[in-house]
């Protein structure tokens, strides 16, 4: 190996990782996500029946920035910081807490909230889902707690209301809480969010695992249930506190969606992919008439029926894509059909995989498809912002909107618009490394910098400053880092699905690992190191 030359992942290495990593899709079927602030707050603020409630507690402490909010940065720490100094606010007043250990955090996170974040105008907020419904809700829960807290503890705390962001309202939370009332029919999206609309499932019954694939909404529902309403709930609730050790995560279950996307990253890179059959029959069920949803609560969507279709037909099991075509828009494709404002590129992106795949394997496929894979490869050019990258509703990182556009543009695309903006893409990606070769937005992440290396890879822009970039990204990789990958994916708060994440970070680093061994760069099996340090 030449002298200060990184080393570089062997194949065996990566395919063992694999396996390990889809075995653990059948172990664990409700999905691997990460603790969640927002979430085990509302169980702490309104299901401390459950197990677990000290711990929970304890977490929300521990998770508190020095600068009392919690959270990503920016205006992504409003909605986790609101939970979670509710929370301890409910149980300041519970009394069962020692308020020595709760009046300083609960300070600390006030400050936080009237002097930081809800200063914020709502135009510059993340769109995150329901924050319209979200944020009012819990400024609403906060105010009425402060106002009925003891005298002698209100006294030590900030004690002016918290006012809503300027340009956010509460008009759409009374409507959706008005209609509750008047027994008038939800959409299923709005399952997701049970826990601040005063709200009954309407599927709600005793086999139901999870309200809106959300343990805050599930939790809200068996306590004003009963947890006897909802025995398979309950148990799916006592699983994850078990499994977490008091945090829970959200969104939660996630079966389809981490099973599609590990699935579809790994097999395009030529990982080895054998999965279980159990876990090919819930991506085969799940390709019906009206497409796939991400998990049991929540309604079809084209971002997970079509990353599921492209999984399907890359372990040569294609499926019919024509569910997809009840999400065409005048734009493009919508996520959800007729409920959705907004324009989303990886949703897109990943529908241009579905119907590259399909005209792929039958060039004589009706000529929609071939005209739809046409649209695209224009349309997503069209929304590239000019510095080279995209960004995305569903993700903060613009890498992975990126790698969305690019990796789809790449394979399926077709035309000179296609091939220019991957390769802008790439140019923009080999302009923003950072000085130890990884990439992200707020910081070097091993995720956003997998992201990064698959853009480079898929471009022919400049090898030989490719070869290098792809060198010092691939030795990133390969540090131990002992630290969690941050949430990045788009939620009531952001949150972090990290089997989706290890598989990107894999893929990765097969890729980058081929690429380099190519270029005369020695290659070792570091496999395990590269994959389960950055976890």
């Amino acid at each position: 190996m030449s002298e200060g030359r990184p080393r570089v992942l062997a194949q065996p290495a990566t395919d063992a990782v694999a396996r390990e990593l889809i075995a653990g899709l059948a172990l664990r079927p409700w999905g691997q996500v990460a603790a969640s602030v927002y979430e085990s707050a509302r169980l702490v603020a309104g299901a401390s029946w459950l197990p677990g409630h000290h711990q929970r507690v304890g977490f929300l402490l521990r998770e508190q920035r020095p600068d009392g909010g919690w959270g990503p940065p920016e205006g992504y720490a409003l909605v986790p910081t609101l939970s979670a100094t509710d929370a301890l606010l409910a149980v300041l007043a519970d009394g069962r807490w020692s308020g020595a250990d709760l009046l300083a955090p609960v300070a600390r996170g006030l400050d936080a909230l009237t002097g930081r974040l809800l200063a914020t105008h709502a135009r510059a907020l993340p769109d995150t889902p329901a924050l319209d419904l979200i944020v009012p809700a819990l400024v609403e829960s906060i105010n009425d707690r402060m106002a009925r807290l003891d005298r002698a503890v209100a006294d030590r705390l900030p004690r002016p209301p918290l006012a809503l962001p300027a340009g956010l309202g509460p008009d759409r939370l009374r409507a959706v809480r008005a209609a509750v009332v008047a027994g008038a029919a939800l959409p299923t999206k709005l399952a997701h969010f049970y826990e601040v609309l005063d709200a009954t499932p309407a599927d709600a019954g005793s086999t139901l695992t999870a309200v809106g694939a959300s343990p805050a909404a599930t939790a809200a529902w068996l306590t004003a249930a009963g947890p006897d309403a909802g025995p398979t709930a309950h148990a799916f609730l006592r699983e994850l506190i078990r499994e977490g050790g008091g945090p829970v995560p959200c969104p939660t279950p996630i079966t389809v969606f981490e099973r599609a996307w590990v699935l579809s990253g790994l097999g395009r890179v030529g990982v080895a992919v054998d999965p279980p059959a159990t876990v090919l029959r819930t991506l085969a069920a799940a390709t019906g008439a009206e497409g796939v949803a991400t998990g049991e609560g929540l309604p079809t969507d084209a971002d997970t029926t079509s990353v599921t279709l492209d999984a399907l037909a890359r372990l040569g099991r294609p499926a019919d894509p024509a569910s997809l075509w009840a999400y065409e828009t005048a734009d493009g494709f919508c996520t959800w059909p007729g409920s959705e404002d907004g324009f989303s590129v990886t949703t897109n992106a990943h529908v241009l995989d579905a119907f590259g795949q399909h005209v792929a394997a039958r060039p004589g496929a009706d000529a929609r498809y071939h005209r739809a894979v046409e649209r695209l490869s224009v349309v997503l050019p069209a929304h590239q912002l000019a510095e080279g990258p995209w960004q995305d509703r569903w993700h903060a990182s613009p890498y992975y909107a990126t790698a969305c556009c690019v990796l789809a543009l790449a394979e399926f695309g077709r035309g000179g618009a296609a091939a220019e903006a991957v390769d802008r893409a790439a140019r923009w990606v080999l302009e923003s490394q950072r000085v130890d070769g990884s990439w992200g937005r707020w910081g070097g992440t091993a995720e956003e910098t997998a992201y990064a290396l698959q853009v480079l890879l898929a471009a022919p822009t400049g090898a030989p400053r490719i070869d290098d970039a792809v060198a010092r990204g691939h030795a990133y990789l390969h540090q131990p880092s002992g630290r969690p990958h941050p949430p990045l994916w788009y939620g009531k708060e952001l949150y972090c699905p990290t089997a989706i994440v290890r598989a990107a970070v894999l893929a990765a680093c097969r890729l980058s690992a081929v690429h380099l061994a190519d270029v005369d760069r020695s290659v070792v099996d570091c496999g395990y190191q590269a994959t389960k340090t950055t976890t």
